[in-house]
């Protein structure tokens, strides 16, 4: 099997990724995942509900945006090379997305140790961010991935 991402030992603390993929969100984006996570909140879902709030027209559910931050890194960093997602902390949405808006995302390595119960892995903390195309941040995280290592592959 063809791997994209990296190994364990490929990382180090501080490695950046600008991600090339980039991402034009669409209003059926938007209503197709708060149709399937069953969110019926008018601020996605409502245009004249949203025409009289601080947004002045829907926005986009910021639990895609988060997977779509995560998601475009993965080819760069964890595609075949991820045991397991351990864990997304401190997301933050500084500013909403709104259908029409093209997302890019970097990322980098925040923190890595080895791991204490699996010797064939290593735990690596990636900051995800996202920005518009404005340059305006939209959604950042912490995410923890337990990695293979390549000795044990």
């Amino acid at each position: 099997m063809a791997m994209g991402g990296l190994y364990y030992e490929e990382f180090a603390v501080g490695m950046r990724f600008e991600h090339v993929l980039r991402r034009t969100v669409t209003e059926s984006d938007n209503l197709l995942f708060s149709a399937l996570t069953h969110n019926p909140a008018a601020l996605h879902l409502d245009e004249e509900y949203m025409k009289g709030t601080e947004f002045g027209s829907r926005i986009v559910n910021s639990c895609f945006t988060l997977s779509l931050m995560v998601g475009v890194s993965v080819a760069d960093t964890t595609l075949g090379t991820t045991i397991a997602n351990l864990g997304w902390d401190e997301v933050r949405f500084p500013r909403p997305v709104y259908p029409g808006d093209t997302l890019r995302t970097e990322t980098v390595v925040h923190e890595m140790r080895e791991s204490r119960s699996r010797p064939d892995a290593g735990i690596v903390i990636f900051v995800h961010r996202c920005f518009n195309q404005r340059g305006e941040e939209v959604a950042n995280c912490r995410r923890t991935a337990l990695m293979k290592r390549r000795a044990h592959a």
